[in-house]
């Protein structure tokens, strides 16, 4: 009997605990489509961190969840932070003026002649000339295939679910850090 009640006591604790973890401190996300290619891929199951943006700010090149409507989140790397001015010329990101390294998109880069990321200002994809105050600019790494700012615009940070930080299936692709 005292060793059915200790069982039953550590179930339901363990219950308890992941429904406060998934709650409250952590969602579970399947990827859906290629626009995070090749750093995510279709059906990877993603661990996202729901409470690090209390403790800390947004950066440039997290990855993170979004809503981005009722229905949908999305997942994206964030490129522009408030007072950022973003542009890209041939095929490289300048933040603030300063070129970026994107080491991360050198997977998937075709060498077939075409740019992977069409040139753009802020200016002329959002109207705007630098990110807005709580608000993101996001791409998808997969350039010629992300429905991403450069078509529906800033993300405001409300939006943020959390950061992306661990990828925990296929297991033969298990991350923890993503930059």
């Amino acid at each position: 009997m005292k060793k059915s009640f200790r069982l039953i006591r550590t179930i339901l604790l363990a219950l308890l605990l992941a429904f406060i973890f998934r709650t409250y401190l952590f969602a579970s996300y399947i990827v859906d489509g290629e626009s995070m290619e090749p750093t995510l891929y279709d059906g990877n199951l993603l661990m996202v961190n729901k409470l690090v943006y209390d403790w800390q700010s947004i950066d440039s090149q997290d990855i993170i969840v979004f809503h981005a409507n009722e229905q949908e989140d999305y997942v994206k790397r964030v490129i522009g932070v408030p007072g950022d001015h973003i542009a890209y010329r041939h095929d490289q990101l300048y933040v603030n003026g300063n070129r970026v390294a994107e080491p991360y998109l050198d997977r998937l880069r075709p060498d077939d002649g075409r740019l992977f990321t069409k040139n753009f200002t802020l200016q002329k994809v959002t109207g705007e000339s630098e990110v807005p105050d709580n608000h993101l600019f996001v791409m998808g790494d997969n350039r010629r295939d992300s429905l991403d700012s450069r078509y529906f615009g800033f993300v405001s940070m409300d939006e943020v679910v959390g950061k992306v930080d661990a990828l925990y299936w296929p297991m033969s692709k298990v991350t923890i850090q993503f930059h």
